[in-house]
């Protein structure tokens, strides 16, 4: 039986006081700041980020960027994948850390208390713990990763932040954001402020990407864009970044897959769009230092990684939508035309997601998909379910009882002389049960 910690046991609280999900408005998060003393008004200068792929990676690299210039950054992230602390990376210099239990217990605590019982969802009290946290702990910066959507996500209280990224926009949450593009980005284009600078990442949908351009020339917000304002590529093995500023010539980024290259440009405008200036020498130990847990991530060893085939090349991956997935198999059709490996997926996915849409992205190059349960979420869809979903795609399914299940089947069953390449994903919840399985927390 695993035991919380006091800060867990206090959140834990909260959630059998409070509905689960989210409720979007902000008038109960205001009213709580309010009784706070208005926190969000005293913060650091902010990089507030949303997008519906991208936002965790984006602040990724804004933190190493900004970490590796010698500042000091605090760093907002949802949802965590193992532990309510992952969600607050409290600025020190060297380098962040995850905050302490006895310090996030407090905070949350004030959070509740000033609540008064009201009416309020745990995600804005867990907000407000954000602001309370980051503006009593002196930093540089602030990395302010938006939870849902972006106009009435409860993070939107921020009145003027230093940067608004915003990172690619695809279908997911239709049910809060609408079931076209241009509905979703007119939602993320929502925490965009009047006179304060913009950043728009790397967009598939170019009617997505003219909201979002509407919106910061309505506001009179400076803005740029990728592709047209800034570039990135990869040339040589290396990472090129063009703006008006001339070149960055870069390591090819620490994390995982093509797509990394596109995000890293655009946390290299957001920083210095925010004030702060990227030197050559910093940016690059930027892209050699990033890491993101949850985000394909590999895993060498650990509790499941012994249960697999001998040799077996194991990642995880919290991607759960089309874009995603699409975004994911590239980065596996890469490697398998660099080193050569069967592709087995054992994914896990919620009933909020579009199933057979982030199957479809590995039609052709997965031999097979076990699909499991997700424990930790009552969304989870039962693994005939998904199995049928996989099916519907176009690719080979079984339902099994767990991860370490499919592991052991496939270890058992191994007889070929290269060893199978293995993607664990398809929701964050799945992700985050699989590292504390494994025995590698994020810390």
């Amino acid at each position: 039986m695993t035991v919380l910690s006091t800060a867990e046991r206090a959140i834990e609280r909260l959630m059998s006081l409070h509905p689960k999900g989210f409720d979007l408005s902000l008038d109960r998060i205001k009213r709580l700041l309010e009784r706070l003393g208005n926190p969000h008004l005293k913060m650091p200068p902010v990089i507030h980020i949303a997008g519906t792929n991208g936002k965790g990676s984006a602040a990724a690299f804004t933190r190493a960027l900004l970490e590796a210039s010698g500042k000091a950054v605090h760093v907002h992230t949802s949802p965590h994948l193992v532990r309510w602390h992952e969600r607050y990376r409290m600025a020190a210099r060297g380098g962040g850390r995850l905050v302490e239990d006895a310090v996030l217990a407090a905070a949350v605590e004030r959070a509740a208390e000033a609540n008064e019982g009201q009416q309020i969802t745990v995600f804005e009290i867990l907000t407000a713990v954000m602001f309370l946290l980051f503006s009593e702990h002196p930093a540089d910066a602030a990395i302010v990763e938006v939870g849902l959507g972006g106009r009435f996500d409860a993070t939107n209280v921020l009145p003027c932040p230093a940067v608004s990224l915003i990172m690619p926009i695809s279908l997911d949450h239709e049910a809060y954001l609408g079931d076209r593009v241009e509905l979703i980005a007119a939602e993320k284009a929502g925490i965009i402020k009047a006179g304060a600078p913009v950043i728009v990442g790397q967009q598939e949908w170019e009617a997505g990407r003219d909201v979002l351009v509407d919106t910061a020339i309505r506001l009179g917000s400076p803005i740029k864009v990728y592709g047209e304002d800034f570039i990135a590529m990869e040339e040589n093995g290396r990472l090129v970044y063009q703006d008006e500023d001339g070149l960055l010539d870069l390591p090819l980024p620490r994390l995982f897959g093509r797509h990394q290259i596109a995000n890293a440009a655009a946390a290299i405008a957001a920083v210095k769009a925010a004030g702060f200036p990227v030197n050559d020498s910093a940016a690059e130990a930027a892209m050699m230092q990033v890491n993101w847990p949850g985000r394909m991530q590999s895993l060498p060893d650990g509790h499941l990684v012994a249960l697999a085939p001998e040799g077996a090349e194991i990642w995880v991956d919290g991607g759960h939508n089309p874009a995603a997935g699409a975004a994911v198999a590239e980065a596996l059709a890469e490697a398998e035309e660099k080193h050569p490996r069967p592709l087995f997926l054992i994914s896990g996915m919620l009933n909020t997601k579009d199933q057979t849409g982030y199957f479809r992205a590995f039609e052709g190059i997965a031999r097979h998909v076990y699909t499991v349960p997700v424990k930790n979420s009552d969304a989870g869809v039962p693994n005939v379910e998904l199995a049928a979903r996989a099916l519907e795609a176009g690719l080979s399914a079984e339902p099994v009882h767990s991860v370490s299940n499919a592991l052991q089947l496939l270890a058992t069953t191994w007889s070929e002389d290269v060893p199978p390449r293995i993607l664990i994903g398809g929701s964050l919840y799945l992700v985050g049960e699989v590292l504390a399985e494994n025995g590698t927390i994020p810390d």
